[in-house]
């Protein structure tokens, strides 16, 4: 069985409990729960390739939540339930059956990593108007969410947008090369981008970025996923000989693909970097030690500073394994900012209500502090890349995490103040 197919499979198992567990119950039978449960509702891929890692991540990171509340006693003394069904992220119909489905079962909330086909998932939820919290990472989305706020009030991006994966990337790269701990062999950026459109923003922001910045721009090689041989791509690389290269793409397995064949063929010194695919729990399992060395970044992660490490041993405890570090802990903090959400406001029926204190407060949690309140609805960004959404403190925003891959380990690198370790020179 090959890896991702183990984990569709693990995803439905636990999918087919967690929805299980919302069918009616007599009350007498709900643990001593004495009120109807709160329900919340989660679309998550089951079937289609590309985002079943990310989706069993958030499962598994609000399955967590969910096992904590319950066991202090629940919300407001009621039980809190998962609804989960299945959809395909790639069809703009199907997300549109899958958040229907949930709006007929009348679920107090809703949250799911992500679809690519952002505009008709919402749209499928206007009427219903429940709270949508979803880490679905696309400013073209949060733009048109800016341009009908009244129409779309009840949808929050629980993270900075991709953007900002494109405009940091020469920050980076310049602090790393002021401080000594990376010299390049030259200021070029080679840029290899996949075709769909959160890649290709990406790459427009990095070339919107570096004509400002102390590199240049050394060429862009366009790649189509699945990608079945990273061969042609090196030779590219090579060719152009640049200091840096963003591998603008997504998929876990096909990155630990690439550090494989990379590692047979490299090009020395160059600083490799991949775009948050690398938190994904197959990328190590998969690469081993031919990760080493290796860039990603996230604008969605897990911290290491002492609530984010508390995180990551419980969730290790109750998930044994390799731990994805992006939409873990984004599921985790979702929940509870539900459950703080739903006890201010006293009744989870009154939608608006809690979306106008989801929206207006502020919550610190395991991946940094959450700030929606802007008219995109989407988590304020650190550090400030002189774009919108951001914060000029990481006390105001969600740090977008560089880790590079140390001893088959992820460490933190960038920003400083979040760091576990300095980067470490390339082994190739």
């Amino acid at each position: 069985m090959s890896f991702n197919k183990k984990r569709r499979k693990i995803l439905k198992g636990v999918a087919a409990g967690a929805a299980a567990s919302t069918l009616p119950m007599p009350w007498i039978a709900r643990s001593g729960f004495a009120a109807e449960p709160i329900v919340l509702g989660m679309p998550l891929a089951q079937s289609t390739a590309g985002g079943v890692a990310d989706h069993l991540d958030h499962l598994q990171g609000a399955i967590l939540a969910q096992e904590e509340i319950n066991a202090a006693g629940g919300i407001m003394g009621r039980e809190l339930k998962l609804k989960v069904v299945d959809i395909d992220i790639f069809s703009p119909e199907g997300c549109q059956t899958s958040m229907l489905k949930l709006v007929d079962e009348k679920v107090h909330a809703m949250t799911t990593p992500f679809t690519l086909a952002p505009i008709p998932t919402i749209d499928a939820t206007v009427k219903y108007k429940a709270p949508l919290l979803w880490g679905v990472t696309q400013r073209n989305y949060t733009d048109h969410v800016a341009a009908h706020p009244d129409k779309y009030s009840h949808c929050f991006q629980t993270d900075p947008s991709e953007v900002h994966y494109g405009y940091t990337f020469p920050i980076f790269l310049k602090d790393m090369k002021d401080r000594g701990l990376w010299t390049p062999n030259n200021n070029g950026i080679h840029i290899v981008q996949e075709q769909i459109a959160y890649c290709q923003t990406i790459s427009r922001t990095l070339q919107e970025a570096i004509p400002a910045s102390d590199f240049e721009l050394a060429g862009i090689t366009d790649i189509q996923f699945p990608v079945q041989n990273w061969e042609p791509v090196i030779q590219e690389i090579k060719r152009k000989g640049a200091g840096a290269v963003m591998l603008d793409h997504w998929v876990a397995a096909e990155y630990a693909a690439f550090c494989k064949q990379w590692r047979a063929d490299p090009l020395e010194n160059t600083l490799i970097y991949m775009q948050y695919g690398p938190s994904q729990p197959e990328f190590l399992d998969l690469a081993g030690p031919a990760a080493e060395g290796f860039v990603w970044s996230t604008v969605l992660g897990v911290y290491a500073d002492e609530m984010g490490t508390a995180f990551r041993e419980k969730y290790k405890k109750r998930w044994p394994g390799t731990m994805g570090l992006c939409y873990t802990g984004n599921a985790y903090d979702t929940v509870y900012f539900l459950k703080q959400a739903w006890e201010h406001v006293g009744d989870p029926n009154k939608f608006e209500q809690v979306c106008d204190y989801v929206r207006t407060t502020k919550y610190r949690g395991v991946c940094g502090l959450l700030d929606m309140n802007n008219k995109w609805q989407e988590g304020a960004h650190y550090p400030d890349d002189g774009h919108p959404v951001t914060a000029k403190t990481l006390e105001d925003g969600m740090g977008q995490l560089y880790v590079q891959v140390q001893d088959v380990e992820h460490k933190i690198v960038y920003p400083d103040v979040l760091k576990e370790s300095e980067l470490r020179p390339f082994q190739w």
